[in-house]
């Protein structure tokens, strides 16, 4: 077992590698399609997938005279187990310390979409104020990480990145302010990350946490509307000549889901 695992870290250890088992992580893709995806010639590509399928991380189907991989999930679990202690998840009712921390199990919305832009181009939409602008419909600035918008019906929107690795994640926390809607007491964190698909396609999927099923409803709306308008609007939004029309002012629904503050 400790082979196995010392097969499966060295195999992890190439970024390369680790971006092919996500492409390929719960699909099934030929080796031309996973190619084409990075800026790597076919050869090192066949190179990062014969180490994968040495560790047992990917398995290979033959279909006619391809060669489709997908990932295999369940060896990244086995090593989990191979590397936790049995006592690892036992719990900690014996020890005092746990009384002076409050703890709490949160839960997240997860929106996704897919379009048909780079991996580059999607997460540069995220971060450039003028593109960001362009899809959204609506004026977003973005200043020393910290970024604003107003919607056409009123509301404000406000946050921080707080952590930006280009070109695959963005860590944010954001609040809004709203006369109809109560603001939810504190910002709000969400993951935001990029996948490449192919050569000119990418997944954009949003983790949101949240705290109560109201504010699940209201974020699968806001997330929902944000990632539709994103996948309706990023490839004319990411071309300067492209004209892309302004969204004009319009009065608030009132039958928007609320978020109960703390």
């Amino acid at each position: 077992m400790v082979s196995d695992v010392d097969a499966v870290l060295r195999a992890l250890r190439a970024p390369a590698r680790r971006e092919i088992l996500s492409l390929i992580w719960d699909r099934d893709l030929p080796a031309g399609e996973i190619a084409a995806a990075f800026a790597l010639t076919p050869a090192t590509i066949s190179e990062h997938l014969a180490v994968l399928r040495a560790a047992g991380l990917v398995e290979m189907t033959p279909v006619g005279t391809s060669r489709r991989y997908r990932a295999r999930p369940e060896a990244l679990a086995g090593m989990y187990g191979a590397l936790e202690t049995q006592t690892k998840w036992e719990s900690a009712t014996e020890i005092p310390e746990r009384l002076l921390t409050r703890t709490a199990t949160a839960g997240a919305v997860v929106a996704s979409v897919e379009v048909g832009v780079d991996q580059e181009t999607a997460f540069t939409a995220f971060v450039d104020p003028v593109v960001y602008s362009r899809w959204l419909g609506a004026p977003v600035t973005i200043r020393d990480g910290r970024f604003a918008a107003t919607m056409e019906w009123g509301t404000e929107v406000r946050g921080r990145y707080e952590l930006v690795v280009p070109p695959a994640l963005i860590v944010m926390s954001w609040d809004f302010e709203d006369g109809n809607v109560p603001v939810p007491g504190r910002p709000r964190t969400g993951y935001l990350r990029v996948f490449p698909v192919a050569r000119r396609r990418s997944r954009v999927e949003v983790h949101q946490l949240v705290e109560s099923a109201e504010q699940a409803e209201f974020m699968e709306a806001a997330w929902g509307m944000v990632l539709g308008r994103f996948k309706r609007g990023v490839v004319a939004a990411s071309r300067p000549s492209a004209q892309v029309p302004a969204r004009k002012p319009r009065p608030k629904r009132s039958d928007v889901p609320k978020v109960v503050g703390e």
